[in-house]
């Protein structure tokens, strides 16, 4: 294989090709090679000397050959043989420095999986070298320790937020190629380390938070690619440097709460790039230099709580016309405040309090955030401004009633921010002809009355804020034609009434906040229906009643659910164990009784339950003390009984709340319980009853099931050509004849056809009797192989059940009108049809119009890891798809991915209790082409790894949009190679073009913000992609850790989403 660019020979891979011969010097001459494979051949005699020459050579895989001599000394010239080394014992003893790692983010650091394939560590796709380590925010507890200088291919250090102690090792400065340095946030002590001058490559450096002491050492005046020297709050003494002045490219400097002495330098005028200036709190006297004012990049300039003297330059509105804030409180200025502010029209704030300026403050009329406290009617005279599409006015201290002529501002207008102020007054009725609202924020002011049901008109608003008022009457139902929601924040006011079950119909809420308020009556079942909903749905601290109704398992997605201080009742129901994310669950000061289910064993990502001042009771159930995440648990307030677990939460004094249950007994000595009494004889007896009865009644529960199975198996094959009266769509589970699906399908019609697949055609048909879709599935028996695919498919959908495999309802093998064989497999209909069509629509498709967004591909991406990783591990005897590709993705009406078409299926026998060691009962060349793995090309068994292969040439697809036959990939790169040589810099580049409109504004720029998530969202989902797709199999991770790593990529991507 060649570079793409270059042309220069990259691998030479002649496995199992029956070769014999000897291996040439000149071998030695193919200077590029990075991999030789030339297993299971014939070769003999010497490995010749000049393979030495191979110095980007990092695997030479020779075995079953027949080599003779000795290994060539000068293969110690391959350095990346021993770099690869080098790196996993660097990263194993950054392992053993971690003394506390309550995420468990280092389980995943172990042998059994190679270290490009560890939680945090990034690899160079062909070398295999470390080159990225982002640990950020795993809160790990350690040092770091000086072996990370051996990772010299590290470009990206990130470790930020987390409790690292002791001091920053010298050793770091061996990392020549290192250009971002994160290790903000901790509690790093000590110097800085000098010979970090030898990073020359770095543009960013950022020990914020920290203990660090000394001086800036004069050593890093090396470092001229700086863009980024954040330094604030820690413990530097000396001055600031003045070859900070030689930095051209630095654009954020910030030594604010140190204690440094001494002026700010002159010379620090000289980056003319400069944008952010921060000195707050650093005793730092004497004048600012002229020749800051005349740097006209920066925007923002905070010199606050010093000893700083002199007068601000009368032209400072001039000089400095990007400035938006600027903060110079608690100094000692004197003089005038300049005139010429008022032409710094992006002024956003200036603060200037506790100085010693004279004179009187100019008008400031042309600033864009700043208008008279108290008066907001400015506003009518936007009314002009008919092109209005932006207006921000939040987190300033306008006064006043809200004018009804904000109702007159132009319809074009798509955000309105008015939070954190001082407005009060009531939303007026017009508010209704703002139709182009996409986002309307009016939180945290003093805003009363009610909702009007006007708000119903904004059908395109995403996001409304309006939380932290005295807001108040009932939620008006019209909020249920605001589809396109996926924000609503009504949280802190105080409406009252019943919650309107319309609020169901916002079919795209992520989060749903109405805790606070006076709200009654019982939760609708609508609101359950919300599949949706992933962030948060909030009702606490109202005065709900009723019990939790049932339909809360719909809410799958779901990361936090908090109900806690309403009056609900009744027992927790068992299918909140259905929502397998929550973090976080509250539903304490109800009025829940009965015991925890047990089906909450399933809700094993939590991290904070609280169930306390509730009726519950009996014992508090063993499987809680199995949460590895847990870090809060309140069971106080309640009837709890017996002996309390002694693992987990429970030897955590701190984390765990028991008050108030004073039949619980044992458990750690810190809780201060009584002991247990010894266990009566009789409850052993009943223990071993359940113990037995269970079992017992499962066991005849199973054999009633296996006999109506085997009956109505019979009664399909009697029934086979017989036409029968219409039935139901519950009738048609137990069978189905030919002549009902030929009614069904409109006799076949080419109408009802939906598509063609390789042993035949899927048709829409409709149960005659209530109208249900169903997908007709006619095996072409014409065709090799296709009866043969109805027994595997058969074989493999009636032992499986999952949510995202596709549903069977029932199977035909019968004799149709000419007498031939019929047979037919009948499916739940999925109504958006298959993900092909999303990616790919064709011009005369439904689907041309519409675009998956982000999170959308991201939730297919999990839907179709999970049902592999359910078939591949967690269904008895593993099962392999074989074809695993778009058409095979169908999509429900809810846009859940359901994994389709197990015609290919293989079952492994289960001579290993490894599926990836297992053997398939048959072989050959399995899948479509292009998503077929490498090595079934030559002959390997079929493994779960094909399947892996598969999944990761579909992920790069979601998230590029591009086919991996399409032209582009027939004489160039594959789609793997494709996406490698983008990554991570140019991952953009190559991302889907319908995805960047998520970060556009209305004018097609660029919003950098989102712009920044969609790429770090992007990139980390291509990363898991590339991994699934590497050319060894053992080198592809398996879909229990893929489920994992998309589910922690989804959840920080929403969380941030949810604050933006």
């Amino acid at each position: 294989m060649c570079a793409h660019y270059t042309k220069r020979v990259l691998m030479l891979n002649l496995q199992d090709e029956k070769l014999a011969g000897s291996l040439p010097p000149s071998i030695g001459n193919i200077s590029y090679l990075t991999r030789i494979n030339l297993v299971s051949n014939g070769f003999r005699g010497e490995i010749p000397e000049e393979i030495g020459r191979l110095q980007s050579l990092h695997i030479l895989n020779l075995p079953h050959s027949s080599f003779s001599g000795k290994i060539p000394t000068n293969l110690s010239q391959c350095k990346q043989f021993l770099g690869n080394e080098t790196d996993r014992m660097a990263l194993l003893n950054f392992k053993k420095s971690i003394t506390q790692d309550p995420l468990h983010v280092m389980n995943s650091w172990n042998e059994s999986v190679h270290f490009c394939g560890w939680i945090g560590v990034t690899c160079n796709h062909y070398t295999k070298r470390v080159f990225m380590l982002n640990l950020q925010g795993q809160k790990l507890t350690g040092f770091l320790p000086p072996s990370i200088g051996n990772l010299s291919y590290l470009t990206r250090i990130n470790l930020g937020s987390n409790n690292f102690r002791g001091e920053i090792p010298e050793e770091i400065g061996r990392l020549q190629s290192l250009h971002f340095l994160n290790l903000s946030h901790n509690s790093f002590s000590g110097k800085i380390p000098t010979n970090l001058s030898q990073c020359t490559q770095l543009k960013t450096i950022e020990f914020s938070y920290n203990e660090l002491i000394g001086s800036i050492p004069n050593q890093l005046s090396s470092l001229l690619k700086l863009n980024h020297m954040q330094l604030f709050n820690n413990n530097l003494t000396g001055t600031v440097p003045v070859w900070i002045g030689n930095f051209s490219s630095l654009h954020h400097f910030d030594l604010s709460h140190n204690n440094l002495q001494g002026s700010i330098p002159n010379e620090l005028g000289r980056l003319t790039r400069l944008r952010k200036l921060a000195f707050v709190g650093s005793n730092l006297s004497g004048i600012i230099p002229t020749s800051i004012y005349n740097i006209s990049s920066i925007y923002f300039i905070s010199v606050a709580q010093n000893q700083l003297l002199g007068e601000l330059p009368p032209n400072v509105g001039i000089t400095l016309p990007n400035l938006k804030k600027f903060v110079g409180g608690k100094n000692k200025f004197t003089g005038n405040i300049p005139a010429s502010l008022s032409n710094a029209s992006r002024l956003q704030l200036f603060d200037v309090a506790k100085n010693d300026f004279t004179g009187t403050v100019p008008a400031l009329g042309s600033l864009q955030t700043y208008g008279k406290a108290g008066d907001l009617n400015f506003l009518k005279f936007l009314a002009n401004c008919t092109s209005l599409e932006l207006l921000i006015l939040s987190d300033n201290q306008f006064g006043g009633e809200l004018p009804v002529s904000i109702s007159n501002l132009s319809t074009t207008l798509g955000n309105l921010y008015l939070g954190y102020n001082l407005i009060h007054g009531s939303i007026s009725l017009g508010i209704g002809n703002l139709v182009n609202l996409v986002f309307m924020g009016m939180e945290a002011n003093y805003l009363s009355g009610s909702l009007p049901e006007e708000i119903g008109r904004l059908q395109k608003l995403e996001k409304l804020f309006l939380g932290g008022n005295n807001l108040s009457g009932p939620i008006p139902s019209s909020l249920g034609n605001l589809t396109s929601l996926i924000g609503l924040y009504l949280d802190d006011d105080r409406f009252a009434g019943n919650i309107p079950a319309s609020l169901g119909d916002c079919q795209q809420l992520l989060e749903l906040d109405l805790s606070g308020n006076n709200l009654i009556g019982t939760i609708p079942k609508d609101i359950f229906g919300l599949s949706s909903l992933s962030i948060a749905l909030r009702m606490y601290d109202n005065h709900l009643t009723g019990s939790l109704p049932s339909e809360v398992g719909h809410l799958v997605n779901l990361v936090e659910l908090d109900l806690s201080g309403n009056n609900l009742s009744a027992e927790i129901p068992t299918t909140l164990g259905s929502c397998i994310m929550l973090v976080r669950l509250y539903l304490g000061g109800n009025e829940f009784q009965g015991i925890i289910p047990q089906s909450l064993k399933s809700l094993r990502s939590l991290e904070d339950m609280d169930l306390s001042h509730n009726n519950l009771s009996e014992q508090i159930p063993e499987f809680l003390s199995k949460f590895r995440f847990l870090r809060h648990l309140n069971l106080s307030y309640n009837n709890f009984d017996g002996k309390i677990p002694e693992e987990g939460i429970f030897l955590n004094a701190t984390g765990l709340s028991i008050f108030g249950n004073p039949k619980l007994c044992g458990g750690n000595s810190k809780l201060h319980l009584p002991a247990c009494p010894n266990i009566k004889p009789h409850s052993s007896r009943g223990l071993l009853a359940r113990h037995v009865v269970i079992p017992v009644a499962c066991a005849l529960a199973f054999i009633i099931a296996m006999s109506c199975f085997i009956v109505a198996c019979s009664m399909l094959k009697k029934r086979g050509g017989i036409h029968a009266a219409s039935h139901s769509y519950k009738d048609w589970k137990s069978g189905v004849s030919y002549s009902e699906l030929v009614e069904s399908t409109n006799g076949f019609s080419r109408e009802n056809l939906i598509g063609s697949g390789s042993f035949g055609s899927v048709y829409k048909g409709v149960v005659p009797i209530d109208g249900t879709l169903v997908a007709v599935k006619v095996l072409n028996l014409r065709q090799q192989g296709a009866s043969k695919s109805f027994i595997d498919e058969c074989k493999a959908l009636r032992s499986i059940r999952h949510r995202n495999l596709l549903k069977i309802i029932t199977a035909c093998s019968s004799i149709d009108n000419q007498g031939q064989d019929f047979k037919s497999l009948v499916f739940e209909y999925m109504v958006n049809g298959s993900l092909d069509v999303w990616l790919h629509p064709r011009d005369d498709e439904q689907y041309q119009s519409k675009r998956l967004s982000l999170i959308q591909r991201l939730n297919i991406a999990i839907d179709v890891a999970s049902a592999l990783d359910y078939i591949h591990h967690r269904c008895g005897t593993s099962i392999v798809h074989c074809d695993i590709k778009p058409s095979n993705v169908l999509l429900d009406d809810d846009m859940v991915a359901h994994v389709g078409d197990f015609g290919l299926a293989r079952f492994l026998l289960e001579a290993s209790d490894d599926p990836s060691q297992s053997q398939t009962l048959s072989t050959g060349l399995k899948g479509s082409i292009g998503y077929i793995p490498p090595e079934y090309g030559m002959g390997a068994q079929v493994s779960i790894f094909g399947d892996i292969y598969s999944f990761g040439i579909l992920l790069l697809e979601i998230f590029i949009g591009r086919k991996p036959t399409d032209d582009i990939f027939k004489d160039g790169p594959s789609i793997h190679q494709f996406a490698t040589m983008a990554m991570p810099d140019h991952a953009m580049d190559i991302v889907d073009p319908s995805l960047l409109v998520e970060c556009e504004d209305a004018h097609g720029d660029r919003i950098l913000v989102q712009a920044k998530r969609l790429e770090e969202c992007s990139v980390s989902v291509m990363q898991i992609g590339l991994s699934c797709s590497a050319i060894p199999p053992s080198e592809r991770m398996l879909m229990d850790v893929v489920v994992n790593k998309l589910k922690k990529i989804r959840e920080s991507y929403l969380n941030l989403r949810g604050r933006g």
